[in-house]
């Protein structure tokens, strides 16, 4: 654990654990600081978690959350108070810490030189010319001179964002693109349901972003803070601008934990988990294999969502594992939907409901969770059912997964980019922004109506760079999406209803039937997406490799 002392009172870092508690106590701090909102990243443990820990220990703690790149002077002032009351030394956290830093840092500018607090910053590893720039300028940062300058930058270093630099450079090899993503480690969501059933490994789904940004394209490390698509800008982190020529947009999604009462205070304890978090996947899995008898509830939130099916897949793995172990028969299973029908494209529900039917499950349709009370063991839900007046019931439960509420990332939703909800303004098929030529969206961001699952973004990166490198030579976009998602439905261990559909509903099946009949459960499905579908994502997906994902060309008519 590297502690990046920039005062005798005051040391930065990048997120801690619970864990690290006891570490952080030995060192000899006596208070802790949390500048980075809850949700913020799939990885990161809640407020409440540390301080629990904290308190264990003997340390203050206090939470100021700042939205990336959002720093106001009210923040600072704020922080500087926080430095006053509490005892010290304190240690400061966000993300990669550099929230924290950059509070310092205007906290003390009207006591240390500009040149002070670049040396301090810079000696622990923080670059805060972009700070120092706003302050010489009133508080403002300018964007007509940048810190770097690429031809395409890549806001966003997860699926969508590795793949279409990949598959960039496999059109471009000279192609100067940067890819700006803050994160150390990248996962692969879709095996967090795997993880929650005890088949796969929390581990296996992680690996060191580092190793995976393609050769040749540059990693800027630092979160996005604006945009200024007029002057061609992008606003991060420290107040550092990076310019382009062309940009792609795909952050991914904003997982809103706090949107429902009480839950970030009972997340991983109190039966209360979710297959939405790294951390807490195989907490679901202790779970499970914990409830001999019950209820256990399993909650889906209105849409859109990432992996609309996800929520269903935790219901039914668990279900199959109280199935086999001659449990099911003692608990109550209940799967609490926000929407009216348990799956968006109709061709799927027969097999479904067919499951739902084996494990004696109940579904309630329009209960949308709002609330959690963990030591009691209580849900409570709003009812909207059409016609009647929205009403509020309480539901007990001994288990409960939470798929929580979903929105556009906070930086996304102030941005000149987005539509009226908060979503990358596309268009549909080509991709590309309906108001700024030069930018163009893929992934769980983007306004296009289709699922949002990893499985769409390994076909529209294609399309972005197909159409991105089509404009860079002069010509009209080349390729269109035809909307196209992949939900594989894990109904039991060993068999897959693999759901794949494009705009409208419209069935858009890989293999043949006599391969793989998406409609029905089918072990070959289940091998595809245990065996197969892993190393596509590592070794395909992420390379470049446009396995089953050649752009369709747009139509001459």
């Amino acid at each position: 654990m590297e502690f990046r002392k920039l005062t005798a009172g005051l040391s930065v870092m990048p997120q801690i654990t619970p864990q690290d508690i006891p570490a952080i106590a030995a060192a000899g701090y006596r208070a802790i600081i949390c500048n980075r909102p809850d949700g913020e990243g799939a990885d990161q443990p809640n407020f409440e978690e540390i301080e629990t820990a904290a308190a264990a220990a003997g340390l203050h703690c206090r939470y100021l959350p700042i939205v990336s790149g959002k720093v106001e002077d009210a923040d600072a002032l704020a922080f500087r108070e926080a430095l006053v009351a509490l005892p010290g030394p304190a240690l400061a956290y966000c993300r990669t810490g550099t929230r924290s830093a950059t509070l310092w840092s205007l906290a003390v500018a009207g006591e240390k030189t500009t040149a002070e607090i670049l040396q301090t910053t810079a000696a622990v590893g923080y670059d805060m010319s972009g700070v120092v720039r706003r302050i010489v300028n009133g508080g403002k940062t300018p964007t007509d001179t940048g810190d770097a300058h690429f031809e395409v930058v890549i806001v966003g270093g997860g699926a969508a964002g590795i793949a279409v630099a990949s598959s960039l450079i496999a059109r471009k090899p000279g192609l100067n693109i940067a890819i700006l993503d803050p994160a150390d480690i990248h996962y692969y969501q879709p095996g967090w349901t795997m993880v929650g059933a005890g088949i796969f490994e929390a581990q296996t789904t992680a690996k060191t972003m580092g190793s995976l940004i393609p050769k040749g394209v540059h990693w800027v490390k630092s979160a996005v803070a604006a945009f200024e698509p007029e002057k061609n800008a992008v606003i991060l982190d420290g107040c550092r601008v990076v310019t382009y020529d062309r940009l792609v947009v795909c952050p991914g999604i904003k997982l809103d934990w706090g949107r429902i009462d009480g839950l970030l205070e009972t997340l991983g304890k109190n039966g209360v988990t979710s297959n939405y978090r790294y951390d807490l996947a195989p907490y679901t899995w202790q779970l499970v294999q914990g409830l001999k008898g019950g209820r256990a509830l399993f909650t889906q939130p209105p849409m859109p969502i990432k992996c609309a099916g996800a929520p269903q897949k935790a219901m039914y793995l668990s279900a199959d594992h109280w199935l086999q172990q001659g449990w099911l028969k003692n608990i109550d299973i209940h799967f609490m939907n926000a929407g009216g029908v348990l799956f968006g494209v109709k061709d799927y529900v027969p097999a479904l409901e067919s499951y739902v039917q084996k494990y004696g499950a109940s579904l309630d349709f329009f209960h949308n969770l709002v609330a959690v009370d963990g030591a009691s063991k209580t849900a409570t839900f709003e009812v909207a059912k059409p016609d009647t007046e929205k009403t509020r019931v309480q539901v007990e439960f001994d288990m409960m997964h939470v798929c929580p509420p979903q929105v556009a990332p906070d930086f996304i939703r102030v941005s000149p980019l987005a539509d009226a909800a908060g979503w990358v303004d596309v268009d549909q098929a080509s991709l590309r922004h309906k108001t700024y030529d030069n930018i163009w969206s893929l992934g769980d961001v983007m306004n296009a109506p289709n699922a949002k699952t990893a499985a769409a973004a390994r076909m529209q990166a294609p399309v972005v760079a197909e159409n991105l490198c089509a404009d860079i030579d002069g010509h009209s976009p080349a390729a269109q999406y035809n909307g196209y998602g992949s939900c594989p439905l894990t109904v039991e261990r060993g068999k897959i209803v693999l759901a794949e559909f494009g705009y409208g509903g419209a069935l858009l099946p890989s293999f043949p039937k006599w391969v793989i009949d998406g409609t029905k459960p089918s072990r070959a499905a289940w091998m595809l997406k245990e065996q197969i579908l892993p190393p596509v994502y590592w070794r395909a997906m992420l390379r470049g490799k446009e396995w089953l994902a050649k752009p369709q060309k747009v139509s001459a008519s």
